[in-house]
């Protein structure tokens, strides 16, 4: 537990935590524990409430919500993913109760009126169609939705155009009102201001807040035989993603798999794939592998964008490395190395005021705690050749693929 940060139970019952910083920028939000695996057969519509959060409020219209932090140089963001929805600013130190209040204002009182939500439909259509332009964005999307088939898992986070007509003002309420509810959201802030002036705001925001979760049933994805698939795009390069289903976010397993992901197609130059691919044969100029891990399954996957003439190749290579990962153990100095690497790598990443916000956030709404730093590097030390193996033999020829050509 990061002892930098506390968590406090609102008289709703309610989370918010804290981690006191001094600097220039403070942070506000909430995390919610609903995205678009929560839709239903609306498909779209956990981002579509994101989105039109902000376009009117029973106190506030849509430019003063709007107005209401860039007047004092802030901003007001959201995003959406399978399971998650966040809103928060990032504001100049000393603007916490504004945010704090315009942050309750929305999650509370949101009344999504129809005339904005026209506007904002074609705001989100022209998000879905680049994302179509981008054949290595799309080709993550369609893969899921194989890879996931019969799942909510599987649906693109922003619909289509069909599914965004039949998203109404109704729909939006009625989605807030079942899962924007005081047991399925964290509040969390990072700021200079002393943790009791944060709490007494909380309670004045939030603590008398009251809704019931009512939330449709999560089903774990049902593990499908394995799949090879290309098809036709308009595009200059092929597109390929590999990939294959985990396990959730709670088993323990995932400490070895993360290592796995870094060392095999990481950030870092000197992963094992960016080394194979582009450094040593200049195949591609994007090669890179991801973890995914959601409440109760997960997934692992390698992309790579290049000339058709070399996809087979990146492929072959791609199979080399697990195959070698998979089937011997590796040495305890290139271990360690690895490693050490990860943990810089984390370390960094701590620096990110943004980035420890958000995480603060949504770890109070997973696991009820914030780790720190040197937990997390700890438990990533603990991993063992065996482990790392193991890991690397669950994706290797094992896995499904999807190329766009």
């Amino acid at each position: 537990m990061d002892k930098n940060c506390i968590i406090h139970t609102l008289a709703n019952g309610m989370r918010a935590v804290y981690c006191q910083r001094h600097g220039n920028v403070a942070y506000c939000g909430v995390a919610v524990n609903a995205g678009s695996r929560d839709e239903g057969v609306d498909r779209g519509l956990a981002h579509f409430v994101e989105h039109t959060i902000f376009k009117g409020t029973s106190r506030r219209r849509a430019w003063h919500i709007l107005n209401r932090m860039e007047l004092v140089g802030g901003e007001l963001n959201a995003y959406t993913s399978k399971e998650e929805t966040l809103v928060y600013s990032l504001f100049p130190k000393g603007n916490m109760p504004r945010a704090m209040e315009l942050i309750a204002d929305l999650v509370q009182n949101s009344v999504f009126p129809e005339h904005e939500l026209e506007k904002e439909r074609e705001v989100v259509l022209e998000e879905i169609l680049s994302y179509r332009d981008t054949p290595s964005e799309a080709v993550y999307d369609d893969f899921e939705d194989l890879i996931f088939a019969g799942n909510a898992l599987g649906h693109n986070i922003l619909g289509d155009e069909d599914s965004l007509q039949g998203l109404s003002s109704e729909k939006c309420r009625r989605f807030i009102e079942c899962l924007y509810t005081p047991g399925n959201m964290v509040l969390f802030g990072v700021g200079d201001a002393a943790p009791e002036r944060f709490f007494r705001l909380a309670e004045r925001h939030f603590g008398s807040f009251s809704r019931t979760l009512v939330r449709p049933g999560r089903s774990v994805p049902a593990v499908l035989p394995q799949f090879a698939e290309t098809r036709s795009v308009d595009s200059h390069q092929a597109h390929t993603v590999i990939g294959i289903p985990t396990f959730g976010m709670h088993d323990d397993r995932k400490y070895a798999l993360l290592l796995l992901n870094n060392i095999l197609g990481g950030p870092g130059m000197n992963s094992l794939l960016n080394v194979a691919i582009r450094e040593r044969h200049g195949y591609a100029y994007t090669v890179e592998s991801a973890v995914t891990l959601f409440s109760d399954s997960g997934l692992m996957t390698v992309y790579f964008g290049s000339d058709e003439r070399y996809a087979k190749r990146c492929l072959n290579l791609v199979d080399r490395t697990l195959d070698s990962l998979a089937s011997s153990t590796m040495r305890q100095r290139a271990l360690d190395a690895a490693k050490k690497q990860y943990a810089g790598q984390l370390l960094v990443g701590s620096e990110s005021l943004e980035g420890t916000a958000l995480s603060m956030g949504k770890s109070v709404m997973h696991f009820g705690t914030v780790s720190t730093v040197d937990e997390i590097t700890a438990r990533i030390r603990s991993v063992t050749a065996e482990q790392l193996r193991d890991a690397a033999a669950t994706i290797a020829g094992r896995y499904s693929r999807l190329t766009f050509l």
